[in-house]
């Protein structure tokens, strides 16, 4: 397993890791899947399209309104909205990997959802193999 490190720097803000997941793949697997895990309660991850960047400040505008900051909580830890937004999001995602190479669809990419920044964040890395 690797891990990616990355350094969020707002409360609700998506990362588009495409590249960084790219270069991870690189001489690691030929054919397979490459498995990213969010180790995190409050953060996620997903594939979103990635050449129009208000489609990505839709999302973020969306989900804020579905899942809203101010509510009363039960749990009191001022964050709450961002474990049900990361619950929702999920915290993994599968790309088939052939010839070395990802397999996104033309207008995809890989976002890291970050929910209760700024922080530090580890995005886990698995590859594995076909047979």
């Amino acid at each position: 397993m690797e891990k990616m490190i990355l350094k969020t720097n707002k409360r609700l803000e998506c990362i588009n890791i495409t590249s960084r997941v790219v270069q991870l793949c690189q001489g690691k697997i030929e054919d397979g899947i490459i498995l990213l895990y969010i180790p995190h309660t409050t953060a996620g991850i997903f594939i979103y399209e990635n050449t129009d960047p208000d489609v990505v400040t839709d999302f973020e505008n969306t989900l804020s309104k579905i899942v809203k900051s101010e509510v009363s909580y039960l749990h009191s830890e001022g964050n709450s909205d961002a474990h049900i937004k990361s619950s929702i999001i999920g915290s993994s995602v599968s790309i088939i990997v052939e010839n070395g190479r990802i397999q996104l669809g033309r207008w995809q990419g890989i976002f890291f959802a970050e929910f209760d920044g700024p922080r530090t964040r580890e995005v886990w890395c698995k590859f594995i193999p076909s047979i």
